[in-house]
């Protein structure tokens, strides 16, 4: 009988899959770290999803928070 290589093989749980912020082991995500909270809102100010981002469900909750500090703080644009 012959053997078939063309079958899925199935990969482990990899640790490069997580969230940037569990990866890291970045515990606080603050405000006044433009930098950072820039690269998870598009061009047009927009705050990007959690498929998109790659953030964790409680990573992603702390960043919207964040993001609206720092537009309520006029730090960052809001939309429009």
């Amino acid at each position: 009988m012959e053997e078939r290589t063309d079958q899925k093989k199935y990969r482990k749980f990899r640790q490069d899959n997580r969230c940037r912020f569990c990866r890291e082991k970045i515990g606080d995500i603050d405000y006044k770290n433009i930098a950072l909270l820039q690269k998870l809102c598009t061009a047009h100010g927009k705050l990007m999803s959690r498929k998109r981002s790659g953030n964790c469900a409680r990573h992603q909750r702390v960043v919207k928070a964040q993001i609206k500090l720092a537009r309520f703080m006029a730090i960052m644009p809001y939309v429009g």
